[in-house]
């Protein structure tokens, strides 16, 4: 074994000597192969799941605004009914017991119809009593809507589930905007006494 030169040489460290460090092959080939996986799903799936599984509502039900049918452009109370007046008196017309009154069987759906015009065009507060069930709410107007809307919702909620009432014209409606009433129904008490004051006026 020789010895160094001077005795300085013995105390010095030997030089750093950079080295290369690849990747590992395992860790580069399961890179490799989550990549082109990947790649291959997004090229053979589709991007949205199929179309029967989305949601089908229109752009009429998400707005609220009233679609026409294609034949004649009547105005269709179904639709009508959905965006307004379902989410209270639900789909199939029965209400939420002791919130919100049933429209399927109800006294002032199939009854005197300018008593159901009076309701929708102006609204109702208070109590009142629906099928033998006392109910204290609020119903809004929708005054907002136009007299063949109207007619046609009301049309529609008198003649579905089991309800078979005639139908209500538009003139109804129109006769209904005509009065001095410009608030609520203060509950069915004052809904009951409607008739007899139409009548009078005749």
């Amino acid at each position: 074994m020789s010895t160094p030169d001077h005795p300085a040489q013995a105390r010095e460290n030997a030089d750093p000597v950079e080295r290369s460090k690849p990747i590992p092959l395992f860790v580069a080939a399961l890179t490799t192969v989550m990549v082109l996986f990947g790649a291959a799903y997004l090229l053979f799936s589709e991007s949205f799941g199929p179309s029967e599984l989305g949601d089908r509502r229109t752009i009429a039900d998400l707005s609220g605004a009233p679609a026409a049918s294609a034949a004649g452009g009547a105005v269709d109370g179904k639709v009508i009914f959905a965006s307004n007046c379902a989410a209270c008196h639900q789909a199939e017309g029965q209400g939420l017991p002791g919130v919100f009154p049933p429209l399927a069987g109800s006294e002032w759906v199939i009854g005197d119809p300018r008593t159901l015009a009076h309701i929708l065009v102006f609204g109702v507060n208070g109590e009142i009593q629906v099928k033998g069930n006392v109910y204290n709410g609020s119903m809004p107007a929708f005054a907002q809507l136009n007299d063949a809307e109207l007619a046609a919702v009301a049309s529609y909620i008198r003649s579905n589930w089991t309800n078979q009432a005639p139908a209500v014209n538009a003139d109804v409606i129109a006769l209904t905007r005509k009065t001095n009433r410009t608030t609520p129904f203060e509950g069915g008490k004052e809904l009951q006494a409607l008739p007899q004051l139409l009548d009078a006026k005749k």
